[in-house]
């Protein structure tokens, strides 16, 4: 079998608080897990990463600790973003024939010095020769097929599990950007609380997201959605069945996506006119999960006046960015955080 050449051993990461997804330069993304690494206490080996791993979450025994190393969309626990991206480098590595591959990685626009160092420095220690970093709307904008490079302004809306990303990009750099501690997580929160309050029944962060994907919205659906939850009755502590309609989660996630849209006008306000004009003929472009929520389009084309849209495969935007990035690494360097090359 023929081992790829030297081009093609560069790497793409979107790094995400809830998912952490793997593209290879030419191949795309090749590995989409969710951010969780399972690790024995006593041995501090790692016994899962991703769908496995997460499986775990709230089932293990005092023995295992199950958690999601990054919080925020930054490293919580650098111990276990470690192992955890050392065993997905391993894992792609030695699936795709790599050696010490070069990494892109997409981080939040609101990182700080020294998270970024832990950020190169997670990566380095799992094996990488070179490592970039990106900022996620940047990246977002990139994979959306924006042209990121001419002197016209975008704005990119990149709603995460950690963090949303608002940004208005032009002539290759970021004019002005928000980064929101309120996003896919919270929501999933808000509908966790939700239901402890009006139900009485307590059910986990993992139902609460596919609450939010199946019946989630930001505005009133034309027929109105229902799903079947289960959760354990707080009276009781018995397991009990409830159904729950689109509009009480939306009610449940009302305050979370206000200060959301909240945050795309005061980017809006703050952008200059002729950058405005832009986006006012380019529209807004919405990339991250948060982009499946259903007519949150709508909220902001109505709140904002401007066209919205999500782009294709939201989820995908910021690993198809890095992806993008890889192939031209050195027309886009000026896109990266840390465009000095780090060798090893």
């Amino acid at each position: 079998m023929k081992l790829f050449n030297f081009a093609s051993k560069d790497i793409g990461i979107d790094l995400g608080t809830a998912n952490i997804l793997v593209t290879i330069k030419g191949r795309g993304i090749v590995l989409k897990e969710p951010s969780v690494v399972a690790i024995e206490k006593k041995s501090g080996n790692i016994l899962a990463t991703g769908t496995e791993a997460k499986e775990m979450l709230g089932r293990t025994p005092d023995t295992i600790k199950a958690i999601r190393p990054l919080k925020d969309g930054v490293i919580a626990d650098f111990t276990a973003t470690q192992l955890m991206l050392k065993n997905i480098i391993k894992k792609v590595a030695q699936r795709y024939n790599i050696g010490r591959p070069r990494v892109v990685v997409g981080v939040p626009s609101g990182i700080t010095e020294v998270e970024e160092r832990a950020v190169e420095e997670s990566v380095l220690s799992a094996g990488a020769r070179e490592v970039y970093l990106i900022e996620e709307p940047m990246a977002a904008a990139i994979g959306s097929g924006l042209d990121v490079g001419e002197p016209t302004g975008n704005m990119i809306v990149d709603i995460g599990g950690g963090t949303t990303e608002v940004a208005v990009i032009s002539l290759g750099g970021i004019v002005l950007s928000h980064s929101l501690r309120i996003a896919g997580d919270e929501l999933d929160e808000d509908i966790v609380n939700f239901i402890k309050r009006e139900a009485n029944l307590i059910i986990g962060p993992t139902q609460a997201e596919t609450i939010k994907l199946q019946v989630g919205c930001a505005l009133p659906l034309m027929t109105e959605a229902t799903v079947t939850i289960k959760g354990r009755d707080i009276a009781t502590g018995l397991p009990r069945t409830i159904s729950v309609s689109s509009p009480a989660i939306q009610v449940a996630m009302k305050e979370s996506i206000d200060k959301i849209v909240e945050v795309v006008k005061t980017t809006l306000e703050k952008t200059p006119p002729e950058l405005a004009a832009d986006i006012m003929q380019n529209g807004i472009v919405l990339a991250g999960g948060g982009a499946l929520i259903k007519n949150l389009d709508k909220l902001l084309n109505r709140e904002t006046g401007m066209p919205v849209y999500a782009t294709e495969n939201p989820l995908d935007a910021v690993v198809r960015g890095t992806e993008r990035v890889l192939e031209n690494i050195e027309k886009l360097k000026t896109v990266l955080i840390n465009s000095r090359r780090r060798r090893f």
